[in-house]
């Protein structure tokens, strides 16, 4: 096909990931529960990953076609079991969506080295070592999306509601994806960075259930409100699917509009 070809498929087949396998960590709930499903729905096979068992047997339960691998991605045993039950079980994954997060809001002189350092190992150290793994296999067949959920505030300073770690895991995430998309772009691997804005979630939880904290996100974003998680849907599955075919090493917001101030 050159430039000046036209596929006349409908393009809305271009967001399905019929057949394919994915592996979603932070699966057992919010964010990485939700992702699972849209992924479900548009036909993948969903590997769910997550320290939890229960909730996440619970969410496999749900989902026809999908596995619970309960998994700590800081660990290496437990990505390699990851991978090799994934392959085993389901076939080798096309998509790799790493989500699970940390994070801890308190002043960056009251936070300790060592709980900065378990951030960034769940936050930023897994996201490049389970890519590396199950990259390594996309890479042999020449095909493979990596979605990594960074965060506005790997775009953006959080400043007011400090979270040195997060923030500083964030920003790695987005510029490992930029690197790894460098890297393997030309190898037929595809690796880009969702960034979610204030999304109602286990982990956002305690600051929009309170009047004052949705105060404070309603004034800081244009569209004056957080977003719902169905919202992410378009975002998730552009980046995941063929739809994002000629795009690699982006950071995609999904924040109505917090990074433009």
């Amino acid at each position: 096909m050159n430039d000046h070809t036209f596929d006349d498929t409908d393009p809305t087949d271009l967001f399905r990931v019929d057949g394919q396998v994915a592996i979603v960590t932070g699966a057992s709930s919010g964010i990485g529960a939700h992702i699972a499903r849209v992924l479900t729905a548009a036909g993948a096979r969903v590997a769910l990953a997550a320290r939890r068992e229960a909730p996440l047997k619970e969410l496999a339960d749900q989902l026809p076609g999908s596995l619970a691998v309960p998994c700590d991605v800081t660990l290496a045993e437990d990505r390699e079991r990851l991978v090799r039950t994934v392959t085993e079980r389901l076939g080798p994954a096309d998509i790799l969506v790493n989500n699970a997060g940390l994070s801890e809001t308190v002043p960056a002189e009251r936070q300790s080295v060592e709980t900065f350092q378990n951030i960034l190992a769940v936050n930023l150290t897994a996201v490049f070592a389970l890519s590396t793994a199950v990259g390594t296999g996309m890479l042999e067949r020449g095909r493979g999306s990596i979605v990594n959920i960074a965060s506005i505030y790997g775009l953006v300073a959080s400043g007011t509601l400090p979270q040195a770690a997060y923030t500083a895991s964030k920003g790695g995430v987005v510029n490992l994806t930029r690197e790894l998309a460098a890297e393997w772009g030309a190898r037929g691997v595809r690796v880009n960075a969702l960034c979610p804005g204030w999304f109602w979630s286990e982990m956002t939880e305690p600051m929009l259930s309170s009047e004052k904290g949705r105060s404070w996100v309603e004034r800081r974003t244009p569209m004056r409100r957080p977003g719902r998680l169905d919202e992410l849907n378009g975002a998730l599955l552009f980046l995941a699917s063929d739809a994002g075919s000629y795009v690699t090493g982006t950071a995609l917001p999904v924040d109505g509009g917090y990074v433009a101030l």
